[in-house]
C-alpha cells in the first residue's frame, strides 16, 4: 500500500522521467536506420526485437553494450558495424522545449533528479548530451542500479543521491505505473500529459517554477 507523503510544503526537488517527458523518442527512426544498414524491413526489425528479451537485459544491466549488439546482429542475421548501430541506436530522441523551459525555471529554487529506464548508449550519446542535463543535481539510470521501474530499488536510489526523503520529492513519469511506483516509496507522483497540466499538478503541490 502506498506510503502517504507529507504535506505539499515540504517539497524540495522534482525529479524526471527522460523518455516523452524531458524528450520525445520515435524507434522508427531507428528501425528504418537499421533497415538501411541490413536490408531487413523495419517491420520484420521491429517485430523481431519486440519478441526478444535483449532490450529489457541490456536496460536492466543484466548485459553489456558489446553483449546486446551481438546478440541484435544474430537477431538479425547482420553483423552491425558498432559506429553505425549506434548512431542509428541512439538517434531517435527530440527536446520537448516546455520541459526544458520548465528545468531552467525550476533549477535555482529546488533540488532536480533524473530517472530513466534506459541503457547506455541511450545514456551516453542521448541523455548525457542533452541540454539540460548539466542541470539536474543526480541522475539514476536502470542499467546502473539493476533495478527498472516500478522496482522500488531504483526511487530509493535517486532519493539518496539527492540527500532527501522521498516525501519531500515530486517524480513525474508518462507512465501511470512508474507513477504509481514512485508513490508507494513515499515520493508525490505526477503523470505528464502534457505541459499545462504538469504546471496545474505542480502548482497544486505548491511548486512555484
Amino acid at each position: 500500500m502506498p506510503l502517504a507523503p507529507p504535506a505539499p510544503s515540504a517539497l524540495q526537488a522534482v525529479i524526471f522521467d527522460f523518455g516523452q517527458v524531458v524528450c520525445t523518442f520515435d524507434n522508427r527512426r531507428m528501425y528504418r536506420a537499421l533497415s538501411a544498414l541490413c536490408g531487413l524491413s523495419e517491420e520484420d526489425l521491429a517485430r523481431r526485437v519486440a519478441s526478444s528479451d535483449l532490450p529489457r537485459a541490456y536496460e536492466s544491466g543484466e548485459i553489456s553494450s558489446p553483449a546486446f549488439l551481438e546478440g541484435l546482429s544474430v537477431l538479425c542475421g547482420f553483423a552491425f558495424p558498432e559506429a553505425d548501430f549506434i548512431r542509428a541506436f541512439t538517434d531517435i530522441f527530440t527536446p520537448i522545449p516546455s520541459t526544458f523551459d520548465l528545468i531552467r525555471r525550476l533549477k535555482p529554487r529546488y533540488r532536480l533528479g533524473l530517472l530513466s529506464n534506459t541503457s547506455p548508449w541511450h545514456a551516453e550519446h542521448g541523455i548525457r548530451t542533452t541540454g539540460v542535463f548539466p542541470l539536474f543535481d543526480a541522475a539514476s539510470f536502470s542499467y546502473e542500479v539493476g533495478a527498472m521501474k516500478p522496482d522500488p530499488r531504483i526511487y530509493q536510489d535517486i532519493v539518496a543521491k539527492l540527500g532527501l526523503p522521498p516525501g519531500a520529492c515530486v517524480f513525474i513519469d508518462d507512465l501511470p505505473g512508474n507513477v504509481e511506483g514512485a508513490r508507494a516509496t513515499g515520493m508525490h507522483g505526477i503523470t505528464y500529459t502534457g505541459p499545462v497540466a504538469l504546471l496545474v499538478a505542480l502548482r497544486k503541490l505548491g511548486v512555484k517554477p
